[in-house]
């Protein structure tokens, strides 16, 4: 059996498979609760608690389950958790599940967290699971949270507007003004500022890519003329 490495499954499921950039999945929940920075943290947190409670209990059973009925069983494994996380928030942080509505509830049909129980959890051991889970989740999470920040920002001038939803009464003076006496940019706060922003992300991260393809590239090139010029040096 091939050893697991760790630090992959990190850096796959927080940047080189993220969710929201490479995969593209769970767009309609990313592009309707954005519009400021504590709505897209609180369904951050919900998903990554589904995605930790789904991984870690299809890899315990994987041995047991047949593979005519895994994906029913899958799928039920992910609705209890979705409702489990759907009644506490709705028990303790009432406010922002009023905000979130059906987008909580939502989380069952996200495609990523079925793949992730049917693709990996269900092949691996529950520590691997684990770790796939808070990648993924947190990969989204950051996200969310970015471009909600960014909308929220253009589009209100503030910050953490709300915080006491996610933090208690003692956060509502979290909330920053950035710009003062400031009217607004609608656009940043409708659904087609959600698109923009989104799709300047995801250029950021591919600029990102194609630098770093091209340093590795670099370095390539300059070890290998090393190796030639040691070559001929024995020569």
């Amino acid at each position: 059996m091939a050893e697991i490495s760790y630090q992959q499954i990190t850096r796959d499921g927080f940047w080189n498979n993220n969710v929201a950039l490479v995969q593209l999945l769970g767009l309609c929940p990313l592009l309707a609760v954005t519009n400021n920075l504590i709505n897209g943290l609180g369904l951050g947190l919900a998903t990554i608690a589904v995605l930790v409670i789904s991984n870690v209990v299809v890899s315990s059973i994987r041995n047991f389950v047949r593979a005519e009925i895994r994906l029913p069983v899958f799928m039920l494994i992910i609705a209890s958790a979705v409702t489990a996380i759907e009644l506490a928030m709705n028990a303790y942080f009432h406010g922002l599940y009023l905000i979130l509505g059906i987008f909580i509830p939502l989380i069952v049909t996200n495609c990523s967290i079925i793949g992730r129980a049917e693709g990996f959890a269900s092949k691996n051991p529950v520590s691997a699971a684990l770790v796939d889970a808070l990648a993924m989740g947190i990969g989204f999470t950051v996200i969310l949270v970015l471009l909600g920040g960014m909308r929220e920002i253009l589009g209100s001038g503030t910050l953490l507007a709300d915080a006491h939803l996610m933090f208690g009464e003692d956060a509502r003076g979290m909330t920053m003004t950035l710009i003062d006496d400031y009217r607004g940019f609608l656009l940043a706060i409708l659904p087609p500022g959600a698109f923009i922003g989104l799709g300047l992300i995801i250029a950021a991260k591919n600029i990102i890519d194609q630098r770093n393809t091209g340093k590795a590239h670099d370095m390539l090139d300059e070890t290998a003329m090393e190796s030639g010029n040691r070559a001929e040096a024995h020569k």
